[in-house]
């Protein structure tokens, strides 16, 4: 009897599966449950009953061993080669309160003669073991688990890989947009949210796009990359603000890299107040961009004026918004200007769509956005030489991209973008750690 674990258990019913809802800890989760290919040769296509374990446990691990908040969904484990163990247990209820509430509640018993793997959740699984390895007290922490049955055979396999695959299909992971709006451990989506509450332009009404459409039912469409442009209050969304704090803040303490672990509130005051500044510094100097917004009757007529498309402000599109902070934060990381000096360069900007830089995503001609990637990687390089090119080499490589892409040559002179070039502190820009991607690269209208 020493060597049994008891586990207080409700057997479900659903289709034509039976399963069992359970609460167990960590470690006894820990000890019980295994891997597939632990239990079986998997190493035959028609073994398989579940994908690999990839690399990504590690951030699970360090999650469960560093977060106070920590929590993990539940898990679905099958038993291998028949029925758990159960027994049905009846509730002591003399007066009748408890009629119907008691119904298929029992205990599972494990005791050697069953063997369990993770069916769903496997990754889970191995941060709970290495986390208890580590820190071994984790292991009194409860988490839910569903029970099926496995049986290895050809019939059972297929049932079991049936079940796998419907749980991943069916399981729709939350899209860009909510993991910003939802998210409490990662530092840019916290700082995000509280711009919208707190900076003066930002936290008014439409200015930065989060829900697109919201149905009666709960149905909630958030907004992607792109602003209509139409749209007569807009001047980014949440996703591409997400996105610029992320390269505007590449320089910051590295307690904001890590998305799934919560910096503390004075890194996260700290960096506040310096994203803060520079989006303020990038709304004056950006063609003076905050205070024509806010005396324009429309956005529209300042993003994309009917007609005269070619007069837009380029800084009312997402796509320029992106390639601004993706170039002025490298050009701060790498020590080869200070940010005084790189809003002074974006200042000189002919701050016309129909202009240079900004040709590289708009078509004059057509007075249409130009949304291929070739085009925006092409502006990213083109602002780079304008603000802080390495040498002469650099500016005849981007110039001649312009010429192949677009098909013109380049409209300012190669020896007039030769005049910004400035020195970059080799040592200092071979530590910089490698700039973040965007989230959300769909089209920018």
């Amino acid at each position: 009897m020493s060597n049994k674990t008891f586990i207080p258990a409700f057997q479900c019913k659903v289709g034509d599966w039976k399963y069992y809802i359970c609460m167990m800890k960590y470690g006894e989760v820990a000890r019980q449950v295994s891997f597939a290919h632990e239990l079986r040769d998997n190493n035959e296509l028609s073994a398989l009953v579940q994908r690999g374990i990839s690399e990504r446990t590690k951030g699970i691990t360090e999650y469960l061993l560093t977060s106070e908040h920590r929590f993990l969904g539940g898990l679905v484990i099958a038993a291998w080669g028949g029925e758990p163990q159960y027994t049905r247990l009846a509730m002591d209820d003399p007066e009748g309160i408890l009629h119907g509430l008691d119904r298929e509640f029992g205990v599972l018993t494990f005791d050697g003669t069953q063997q369990y793997f993770a069916l769903d959740g496997q990754h889970r699984l191995k941060a709970i073991k290495e986390a208890i390895r580590q820190k071994p007290g984790i292991g009194q922490d409860d988490i839910c688990v569903l029970i099926v049955t496995h049986y290895d055979d050809p019939n059972g396999r297929k049932r079991t890989r049936r079940l796998f695959s419907n749980i991943n299909r069916n399981a729709k992971p939350m899209g860009q947009g909510e993991n910003i709006a939802l998210d409490e451990d990662d530092g840019y989506a916290i700082l995000a949210r509280r711009l919208l509450e707190e900076h003066d332009l930002l936290r008014q009404q439409g200015r930065v796009k989060v829900i697109v459409s919201s149905g009666e039912n709960g149905e909630l469409n958030l907004a992607k990359s792109n602003v209509p442009k139409g749209d007569p209050k807009a001047l980014t969304t949440l996703t591409v603000l997400y996105d610029m704090l992320r390269y505007l803040g590449v320089d910051q303490p590295s307690a904001m890299k890590n998305r799934t672990l919560r910096p503390s509130d004075e890194v996260l005051e700290e960096v506040y107040k310096v994203l803060n500044a520079r989006l303020d510094d990038l709304l004056q100097h950006c063609g003076n961009l905050r205070q024509r917004l806010e005396a324009a009757e429309s956005a529209r007529d300042l993003r994309a004026p009917k007609g005269q498309e070619g007069s837009g402000h380029p800084f009312m599109r997402p796509v320029v918004q992106k390639a601004i902070a993706r170039v002025a934060g490298q050009v701060v990381a790498e020590g080869a200007m200070s940010w005084p000096m790189i809003v002074q360069r974006l200042a000189q900007l002919d701050w016309r769509m129909d202009r240079a830089p900004w040709e590289a995503v708009f078509n004059v001609e057509g007075g249409k956005m130009l949304s291929g990637k070739d085009n925006t990687d092409l502006l990213t390089q083109l602002l780079r030489v304008h603000i802080a090119p390495r040498n002469k080499a650099d500016i005849s490589r981007v110039c001649k991209a312009f010429k192949s892409i677009r098909n013109k040559k380049y409209t300012i002179a190669e020896e007039e973008l030769a005049k910004h070039i400035v020195e970059v502190d080799e040592s200092l820009a071979a530590r910089v750690i490698e700039m973040p991607e965007e989230i959300s690269n769909d089209t920018d209208a």
